[in-house]
């Protein structure tokens, strides 16, 4: 029996044997708080307490076979001798193991071995609940008993209200005419209806399940009943996971009609799970999509499938009768991933994706595994990939290696001129010593790929319109017309390189940065002697060497000025690079350094190009100025002007490869184009950046993109300007010119209202729009977004989209949309 240390204004003359007499009687009350503690771990008390501020009192350490101790507070304390009870009145507290009760009177009944609180009860239990009553009246083992005007707060600030609550088999707790909320009451008026609250003839709480049942239930929305169910469950707020159904998923299309998801959730292990989610479709019939996860002790993976037998596939032919990906009976998916660690600095993973054709994501608005959260409104999956990889990173090195194969998600992709990857290796190591007074690092590439058939794109507008340069054309393709992107056959590259830097400054701060770097790359070949493709680059079996030794010089003298509103710095910038020319242009394969783009972030580089493919050779000098102003209060100016010259040897720039790469990018004269940056960045909430390449010979614009944002107040705001001249031999046969932008405003604490455009100034058309509505407190959330989106796919022209998404907190959110689209022929 744990000792008792009552604090009473009872008489302390009592005789010793009355006095045991009382203190056997007194600890009774050693039941309620071993009722209340439910398995916590003992706490230590002290003689005085403020329960309501919730200190934990302290004590002194008990021996190795002491109970702990229970402290009992109250104005008074009296024994009923005769009737064998004992009273405690007068502000009532008490604490025993973790565990306080707090009320005006509390009487423990050692007859029936019932324990009554009386008057503004307060239960605290170790977890944090809280339980409030007017009458508490519990068994001694606290597993029946019942309270009046109940009201329970918990850790998860939930809140259950109920005009009788009552305890039975130490396990279930059952609310009679129950209220159940996950809102905060008015701080103004707290009886005023919440947001959003649940009532029930009968709330039943089954802990041992973790489960909460309701029984003749209303939601009301404050106040006014907006729906009635008969019965339903959802998890207590303390699981986090819980088999059952979760909120269903109400979607119509144009494609496949009404649809209604039910998801069912089976929390199977605590370390793995599985979720149904069957899907009924008045068009289409019955969607099954399933995901299982499984966590291990050194990474996790997933497998995700799904299928349909289509009730109408007639839907998926054109008006003009040609056929859509979508026509066929069965279409569905699976896919998987996984990600797992060998050490703490070595991972390994796969992708995997297999796909009945390639519009069966977009017709029946499926997330892949592989979709971004945020990426649906203005980057649609345009395909998958299947991957397996290993990554490995060190304190100056890293090292990464995968096979890869792709499948393409839109009709304008032909499957069989996609390569498969195996496999891409790239390693890059710094060393930690110094080596000749500068940094010494190396890196290395290993590509190796396949394709069935060769990609062709167009260059000339007779091309384009006649379909000339289509895979499946049956005509003559010349490099006049088109560009080569992809060869058919095997092509297996490895690519190493050494670079030296170092950096010198002397006493009047010119400061000197001399590099050295030699690049070796061999390459093995097979290119099948397809039709035409010998037009662009010889076919069969052949190998070759290829070296690049480089030097160059880079020279910096930052001239700064300080004044009494802020400082200003201009720096010259040169650069001398010598090298011999580039060999065998366009007699390899261009796989990875299609991409080219010069502008201000690639003019001092040494090698402009994107990939390994390609490697820059000729001298050449880069040369600007940059100027740099920190104007106080005022934020940061910095703008930056300057060109490339071709010094000596063949420009690479302007020799086209079998994708013309360097061509039409404004390095490809002697002389380049310039280019120019200008940034402002005024404070943390504004920012302004903008890239400029002019023509060398009459400033004509040739590329000007500009970049803002702004976050100030309750405004976010982002746009982007893109303004491109035409690349003809690139195959961009006219200017592009287009605006991105993006915003949202809070109205106030809870009301947000956003939207973006995409619009194509060229052709005088948008994109893609976005509108939307949000509001969001600590208990609900609702979002209406209206979406359009051009973007073509089957036989859809614009599809048009309503998303409805509803949440409360601890019972569940849900979502529904509606879509409906235009249908053209192509």
């Amino acid at each position: 029996m744990p000792a008792v240390r009552p604090t009473t204004t009872a008489s302390s003359s009592i005789a010793a044997r009355r006095r045991a007499r009382q203190l056997a009687a007194a600890s009774a009350l050693v039941v309620l708080a071993a009722g209340l503690t439910l398995d916590v771990t003992p706490a230590s008390a002290q003689a005085t307490l403020d329960f309501r501020s919730q200190v934990r009192p302290t004590a002194p350490k008990p021996g190795p076979n002491a109970d702990p101790q229970m402290l009992v507070q109250a104005g008074e304390i009296q024994y009923d001798y005769t009737n064998e009870r004992v009273v405690a009145a007068g502000n009532v507290q008490i604490y025993y193991k973790g565990a306080s009760i707090e009320a005006d009177r509390v009487v423990y009944d050692q007859k029936t071995k019932h324990l009554q609180a009386e008057g503004n009860v307060r239960l605290t239990e170790p977890d944090g609940k809280i339980t409030y009553g007017t009458l508490l009246d519990l068994t001694d083992d606290y597993r029946d008993g019942f309270i009046d005007s109940l009201r329970i707060e918990t850790p998860d600030q939930t809140r259950f209200a109920a005009a009788r609550g009552q305890r039975s088999a130490g396990n279930y707790t059952i609310f009679e005419s129950g209220v159940y909320t996950a809102c905060e009451p008015c701080r103004d008026n707290p009886k005023k209806p919440p947001l959003w609250q649940v009532k029930a003839a009968r709330i039943i709480h089954n802990q041992a399940e973790k489960m909460v049942y309701f029984e003749d239930a209303k939601i009301e929305f404050f106040g006014v009943p907006l729906a009635y169910m008969p019965y339903f469950s959802a998890p207590d707020p303390t699981v986090k996971r819980k088999s059952g159904f979760l909120m269903p998923l109400a979607t119509t299309s144009t494609v496949y009609g009404y649809g209604l998801e039910t998801p069912y959730y089976f929390a199977l292990a605590p370390n793995y799970d599985l979720t149904v989610s069957p899907r009924v479709m008045t068009k289409q019939g019955l969607l099954m999509q399933g995901e299982w996860r499984h966590r291990l002790e050194d990474g996790y993976y997933s497998i995700r499938a799904s299928g349909i037998v289509q009730a109408d596939k007639d839907y998926f032919i054109r008006d003009n009768g040609t056929t859509t990906p979508g026509f066929r009976d069965f279409r569905g998916s699976v896919e998987t991933t996984g990600r797992f660690n060998l050490s703490p600095r070595w991972t390994w993973g796969f992708d995997g994706i297999l796909v009945s054709d390639a519009t069966y994501f977009s017709d029946y608005k499926i997330r892949s595994l592989q979709s971004r959260i945020g990426s649906e409104f203005f980057s649609n999956l345009t395909e998958g990939v299947s991957q397996l990889f290993l990554t490995g990173r060190g304190e100056r090195s890293y090292f990464d290696i995968r096979a890869l194969h792709f499948y393409g998600f839109s009709e304008q992709d032909v499957q069989n001129t996609l390569p498969i990857v195996h496999p891409v290796m790239d390693y890059n190591t710094v060393l930690s010593q110094m080596v000749f007074g500068g940094e010494l690092s190396a890196r290395a590439n290993l590509t190796s790929l396949s394709r069935q058939t060769a990609e062709y794109n167009a260059i000339s507008q007779t091309a384009y319109n006649n379909n000339t340069c289509s895979t499946s054309a049956d005509t003559a393709k010349t490099a006049k017309d088109c560009l080569l992107r992809g060869i058919p056959g095997t092509y297996s590259r490895f690519s190493s390189e050494i670079d030296w830097r170092s950096r010198y400054v002397d006493t009047f701060g010119n400061v000197f940065i001399p590099f050295a770097s030699v690049r070796a790359d061999a390459a093995q070949m097979h290119i099948n002697s397809d039709p035409s493709v010998s037009n662009f680059i010889q076919t069969g079996d052949s190998s070759d060497l290829r070296v690049m030794p480089t030097v160059g010089l880079e020279y910096r003298l930052p001239l700064i000025s300080v004044h009494s509103w802020g400082t200003q710095t201009l720096e010259p910038i040169a650069q001398v690079i010598a090298r011999p020319n580039e060999t065998r242009i366009g007699k390899l394969p261009n796989e990875d350094a299609q991409s080219l783009v010069f502008d201000d972030s690639n003019l001092f580089r040494v090698d402009k190009f994107s990939g390994w493919d390609r490697v820059e050779g000729g001298g050449r000098a880069n040369y600007g100025l940059q100027y740099t102003a920190q104007v106080n209060q005022a934020g940061a100016v910095n703008v930056l002007f300057g060109q490339s010259y071709s010094l000596f040897g063949t420009n690479s720039f302007a020799v086209g490869d079998t994708a013309n790469t360097g061509l039409d990018s404004g390095l490809d004269k002697r002389a380049s184009d310039y280019v120019a940056r200008f940034a402002y960045t005024p404070n943390r909430i504004f920012s302004l950046i903008s890239r400029y390449r002019f023509d060398q010979a009459d400033f004509t614009l040739q590329r000007l993109e500009i970049e803002g944002t702004m976050s100030v107040d309750r405004w976010n705001v982002s746009l982007m300007y893109g303004n491109y001249a035409a690349q003809p031999e690139l195959g961009f046969l006219e200017r592009r010119e287009g605006v991105l932008g993006s915003g949202s405003y809070k109205i106030d604490a809870n009301w947000l209202i956003n939207g973006a455009a995409r619009y194509d100034i060229e052709h005088n058309k948008l994109s893609q729009t976005r509108v939307g509505l949000g509001y969001m407190d600590d208990c609900f959330l609702i979002g209406l977004n209206y979406i359009t989106d051009y973007q073509y796919s089957g036989n859809v022209t614009s599809n048009h989209t309503v998303m409805l998404q509803v949440g409360l907190r601890t019972i569940g959110s849900t979502s529904s949309s509606s879509s409906a689209s235009t249908i053209g022929t192509q």
